[in-house]
């Protein structure tokens, strides 16, 4: 549990005189770095709002107040917060995307929406986005990918009012009813709510597409929730796949109210931050030194990088080297692969058989088994965008669309499927827009752990 406080009146007087004396808007950069927090709990604590202790006591000894004490607002109610799951000490990066997001949670936002691929940090940049936010909000999470786990509308709200304190009467727990009480509590009371996994919410069909909620209350809820003209609650969610209910038109009109993030990999210098933090930091300058091939081979997908970083310290003696003597050859099949497409114009990969998601026990585990789950996903809910992605398996960089499409219609796909499928695997973000070519072709093309899944995958597919 995270201990919260606030500044009393006289403290935040105190702290802005301080920190006016400090010339902070000229030092600024400097002494956020040495205190180790953010701007926006710079502006939490001078607007009288609950920040978490420690950054209380380092923004006070960073503008050389000694006796933070005195400076508290007894008075207030202390409050203690969830213990995070994903997000730890070896997080890195992504800090304007916290900024951006903590903004839009702040201002007219009431739902951020977090997608991407499995692994790519959805829930751990949530998790970082509640740690700047907390203060003088009720939290709230639960995770949907718990198939024990009760996920229809009534049943949840339910469980949420009560455990807010709310009675609710057995002859007012009808559906309308439960979604009137839920809106009017997360109206008049500051809530901010994780949604982890929306993905098993979400239904479909082939001829509407896959992003609709299985049970319809839950899009009529999040209707009414941006359609109340006053709000005190925030929604963060993460999903593999985009709800499209939010794109539809009853929630596209209140578009300033949500915010739909697409999650990539970790940039380069992210990738560096993230070795040098697991102490593994042998010629991170060179850009074609093992472990920078490590991070372009797997697009900076954290989990894989995390993954193989743990792996190097626990079996390997945090000698990269020897990591690499014993696995290199996985990785620089793919990096001259890549190169052959990129460089020379050899974007077609028939007889590739890449490893990236299994080529140790520990990548298969914690890595594998996860996109294995979404392809399963996939093959049981859209057996023709399934196809399409393990088909597609064959180009190893972006290639035009209709490249793809291609294989469908080998198949004997209508045109109207084959752009339901690609639909499809936009909407899971299985596949990535490439741009825009010199002759005016969309270009797409799937991230690294994704085709070498795929690879197999592909292989498995009956023989016509």
């Amino acid at each position: 549990m995270v201990a919260t406080i606030k500044a009393s009146k006289e403290g935040r007087e105190k702290f802005k005189e301080a920190r006016e004396n400090k010339r902070w808007n000229q030092e600024a950069d400097a002494l956020l770095t040495q205190s180790g927090v953010r701007r926006s709990t710079v502006q939490a604590l001078e607007q009288g709002r609950n920040i978490r202790q420690e950054n209380f006591v380092a923004l006070f000894k960073a503008v050389g107040i000694k006796n933070w004490e005195t400076y508290v607002d007894n008075s207030a109610t202390q409050a203690s917060y969830m213990e995070f799951l994903v997000c730890d000490d070896g997080w890195v990066g992504r800090e304007t995307l916290i900024d951006e997001s903590i903004e839009k949670v702040c201002g007219s936002c009431r739902v951020l929406l977090i997608v991407g691929i499995t692994g790519i940090g959805k829930t751990a940049l949530a998790e970082r986005v509640v740690q700047e936010l907390r203060g003088d909000w009720r939290e709230h999470r639960d995770n949907f990918e718990d198939e024990k786990k009760v996920s229809d509308f009534a049943s949840v709200a339910l469980q949420w009012l009560e455990k807010w304190g709310e009675s609710v009467p057995k002859d007012d727990r009808k559906p309308e009813q439960l979604l009137r009480r839920l809106v009017k509590h997360l109206r008049e009371n500051r809530y901010l709510i994780l949604m982890d996994s929306l993905e098993y919410l979400l239904t479909g069909n082939a001829e509407d597409g896959w992003g609709d909620f299985a049970d319809e209350w839950w899009g009529k809820f999040f209707v009414s929730f941006l359609a109340e003209s006053d709000c005190q609650s925030r929604f963060i969610l993460t999903s593999q796949d985009l709800p499209t209910k939010f794109e539809k038109a009853e929630c596209d009109r209140y578009k300033n109210r949500w915010y739909c993030q697409l999650l990539k990999g970790l940039e380069i210098p992210e990738q560096v931050e993230l070795f040098q933090k697991a102490e593994l930091d042998g010629d991170l300058e060179l850009a074609h030194s093992p472990l920078r091939v490590i991070g372009e081979v797997y697009d900076g997908h954290p989990l894989a990088l995390r993954t193989i970083a743990g792996e190097i310290k626990e079996s390997y003696g945090r000698k990269v080297s020897a990591y690499w003597k014993e696995n290199s050859r996985y990785i620089e099949e793919v990096k001259e692969a890549i190169d052959e497409a990129r460089d020379r114009g050899i974007v077609k990969g028939d007889e590739d058989r890449w490893q990236l998601a299994s080529y140790t026990k520990v990548l298969r585990r914690k890595v594998k088994e996860r996109i294995d789950r979404t392809f399963d996903r996939l093959k049981n809910d859209a057996y023709d965008a399934y196809c399409l992605l393990c088909m597609a398996s064959i180009y190893r960089c972006e290639v035009k669309e209709t490249w793809w499409l291609i294989n469908l219609e080998d198949e004997g796909y209508s045109e109207e499927q084959q752009k339901a499928a690609m639909q499809t695997l936009r909407d899971r973000y299985l596949v990535e827009d490439g741009g825009i070519d010199d002759e005016d072709n969309r270009l797409v093309g799937q991230h690294n752990l994704i085709r070498s899944v795929a690879i197999d995958r592909r292989l498995m597919l009956p023989k016509n």
